[in-house]
């Protein structure tokens, strides 16, 4: 049996993820940001002071790519790194004044390409599908 690629999850899945990378990637480059920027962000908005490791962790990256990730961020100053208070071996990683004011347009951004990808599903379809891609996104980390 050939291959369907219109029928296949994680084809599909992965398209997607490219074209959502596309369109996220046009509306925050005026900001001066990177898709890999933004997802860290949002981790460091919702808890300032992760660790690499953390952030490795909560991202679902390479440790390799986190580290070329911040080094960047760290040169457009937007993050600093702190030692960490209780290991004196490991840094935690903050917050500039700089990254805390592009909170709001570059989610609002973000906002945007959301809105762009799910324009023609109902209120409900959009919330349905946002259930199910948790659910998959949750069944795929407690087996890989």
């Amino acid at each position: 049996m050939a291959f369907d690629k219109t029928r296949s999850a994680g084809f599909l899945a992965n398209h997607m993820a490219r074209l959502f990378a596309k369109g996220l990637q046009q509306n925050i480059r005026p900001l001066g940001l990177a898709p890999a920027q933004f997802m860290t962000l949002v981790a460091l908005w919702e808890q300032d002071g992760l660790t690499q490791r953390e952030l490795v962790e909560r991202l679902d990256v390479e440790q390799a790519t986190m580290a070329n990730t911040l080094t960047r961020m760290e040169r457009d100053r937007l993050i600093e790194r702190r030692a960490h208070p209780g290991d004196g071996r490991s840094q935690s990683i903050h917050l500039t004044p700089k990254a805390v004011a592009l909170r709001e347009p570059a989610t609002a951004a973000a906002g945007r390409v959301n809105a762009e990808a799910l324009g023609g599903l109902t209120e409900e379809e959009r919330l349905l599908f946002v259930d199910l891609a948790r659910r998959v996104v949750a069944s795929l980390k407690q087996r890989y």
